[in-house]
């Protein structure tokens, strides 16, 4: 479901490098080759933190009561649809999230966690906090 939203966020990156501003994606692990398979939906600069310093001293789970989480099939079912596969190795069951961060010490901006998985940033509250005239990054 990453990719679903790294596709949509991607498709915002002409209007953000109008604003100046830059698009980078976090993630977890590398393995085999799914770094460059997630990086054909992303087109920003891409980071891999195995440590996971980055996702905060408490890591969000979705344990196994994903699957009884009707949202999740639905957001599945919508990712299917869109043709947009995903892939079952690695450690799966980290929720993510998408932050927009101000340059020098505005710090973050908008924060979206999800909730369960699928649960995605809204793209018209990205790019309305990217044209902020106050941000200069």
């Amino acid at each position: 479901l990453c990719r679903e939203e790294a596709a949509e966020l991607s498709s915002l990156k002409s209007q953000l490098q109008d604003l100046e501003v830059p698009l980078f994606a976090v993630v977890k692990e590398n393995l085999g080759k799914e770094l460059d398979s997630f990086k054909k939906y992303f087109s920003g600069k891409v980071y891999v933190d195995q440590q996971r310093k980055f996702y905060g001293p408490q890591e969000r789970w979705m344990l196994l009561s994903m699957l009884l989480r009707v949202g999740v099939w639905r957001n599945l079912w919508r990712a299917y649809r869109r043709g947009f596969r995903g892939n079952l190795r690695g450690e799966g069951l980290i929720l993510g999230g998408v932050f927009v961060i101000g340059p020098g010490d505005q710090g973050v901006l908008l924060e979206h966690r999800e909730k369960e998985f699928g649960d995605k940033v809204n793209m018209l509250a990205v790019l309305k906090t990217a044209q902020n005239k106050s941000l200069k990054y």
